[in-house]
């Protein structure tokens, strides 16, 4: 079904999907992760995106990161429409607009903890701004680490650095998919506290997806996505109110 074109997203949002589809297979096996999503993300706040397993909150996620793309409908970063872009101009934007933050940290193996917090800025060929990285890494409790490679950290040493490198290149937006997803609980605390920090005291904007009532319930909203639809919302969350919350959605 083709869906009328909706307006632009306003610019005062960070990033916006407007009538959005996206459908893998074709005809009998067609299967529709997004089903016209149109959703906001305000600037300078943390917001979470929950819902069941399958229910297209990860595709929702990788489409506003401009990481897949959507069969139908526009996906805006600011006032720029980047569904339209091409990959080369895509691989552009992400690297010096978007900040990433995966449950696989991510991190180049061969090199230390302060070039993968670097490497996007050594990448686009700019000088990183140091007195910038430098508050970050001290943030994020990194400084006695910095020498150290990717296999003589913890996961959760691991994942600050990918924290780190995330917000190291003062980016538009930040992506978090599952970050805490293979963290131990102490750990899991030190990245969620990080990440508030980040959207408090630096203004950072933060969209993540997560499965976890705990993580989300430090997130200014939470966005509720079920069959490829958006559900519901909660603001200023509780980590009770999002568990029942989903139990109602998943029943």
């Amino acid at each position: 079904m083709n869906l009328p074109a909706p307006p632009p997203a306003p610019v005062s949002f960070a990033a916006s999907a407007v009538g959005a589809v996206k459908t893998y297979g074709e005809g009998d096996t067609e299967v529709r992760a997004l089903d016209g999503v149109t959703v906001h993300f305000e600037q300078g706040r943390l917001s979470a995106i929950m819902g069941p397993s399958g229910s297209g909150k990860s595709t929702l996620l990788h489409c506003l990161a401009g990481l897949d793309q959507l069969t139908a409908g526009k996906i805006y970063l600011g006032a720029m429409e980047i569904s339209s872009l091409s990959e080369t101009e895509l691989t552009r934007v992400r690297r010096d607009q978007l900040g990433f933050v995966f449950q696989a940290y991510n991190l180049i193996p061969t090199l230390n903890a302060y070039e993968n917090i670097v490497l996007p800025t050594a990448l686009a060929g700019r000088e990183p701004d140091h007195e910038w990285v430098n508050r970050v890494i001290d943030v994020v409790g990194l400084a006695n680490r910095l020498t150290h490679r990717p296999s003589e950290l913890s996961g959760g040493q691991q994942q600050r650095v990918a924290v780190a490198r995330a917000l190291a290149n003062h980016p538009q937006v930040v992506f978090a998919d599952e970050p805490t997803g293979n963290l131990d609980s102490r750990s899991r605390g030190d990245i969620l506290r990080f990440m508030r920090l980040a959207v408090d005291e630096f203004n950072q904007t933060i969209v993540m997806v997560t499965h976890d009532p705990i993580a989300a319930s430090i997130a200014d909203r939470v966005v509720f996505v079920s069959d490829g639809k958006i559900v519901a919302e909660e603001l200023n969350p509780s980590a009770e109110s999002l568990s029942g919350r989903m139990a109602r959605i998943e029943s």
